[in-house]
């Protein structure tokens, strides 16, 4: 039975390796599957899907107001397809969660979504709220503090190390922009 299934965290996390090696997993088992990656987001080079560990491959992309039920319509349409995978799923729209819902009930295939919970402001992401409120099962993926707890939130520093509190909520950025800390260090960087 085909799921909208949300994997999330924050930053660091292993996501982007997870969704790489669950694919894998179906295409060593002869399967094909759809990944798909946010067209905003290419820090590992266009319409490409990677890890920090090394690993990636290439990737469809989702851009701003693209109608992803059609997308994966079109997808099946060439050949079977065993799973979709959404990665960086923040950047999706309330309306194309929805459509990646309606892909599950209607295409019958099973789409399984990567990203972050919240951003540097502990702030829902618009796509992760949809996903929280939509998935049929939501797993966790977590990292650690420098402390040693589980992080559940992300600050992003300036060139100087020091805690940003203001800005626009998308800023595409890896190591040198973002940390990911427990929610005791994240209010002390933040003043919160």
């Amino acid at each position: 039975m085909a799921k909208l299934y949300f994997h999330y965290s924050t930053m660091n996390a292993g996501k982007s390796t997870l969704l790489l090696q669950a694919s894998y997993n179906y295409h060593e088992r002869g399967m094909q599957t759809y990944l798909i990656t946010a067209q905003l987001d290419n820090r590992v080079g266009e319409a490409r899907i990677g890890s920090r560990i090394g690993i990636g491959t290439e990737a469809d992309t989702f851009a701003e107001g693209e109608d992803l039920f059609d997308k994966i319509a079109r997808r099946q349409a060439e050949g079977p397809c065993a799973c979709v995978f959404i990665d960086e799923a923040q950047f999706l729209s309330r309306e194309q969660v929805w459509q990646l819902a309606r892909a599950v009930d209607d295409l019958r295939v099973p789409v399984m979504c990567y990203g972050l919970r919240v951003d540097f402001q502990g702030n829902l992401f618009p796509g992760s709220a949809a996903l929280l409120a939509l998935a049929d099962e939501m797993r966790e993926v977590r990292t650690i503090c420098h402390c040693g707890k589980k992080a559940t939130m992300v600050v992003r520093q300036d060139d100087q190390g020091r805690a940003l509190t203001d800005g626009d909520q998308v800023q595409i950025g890896g190591n040198e922009t973002y940390v990911s800390l427990c929610r005791r260090h994240w209010r002390e960087a933040t003043g919160g």
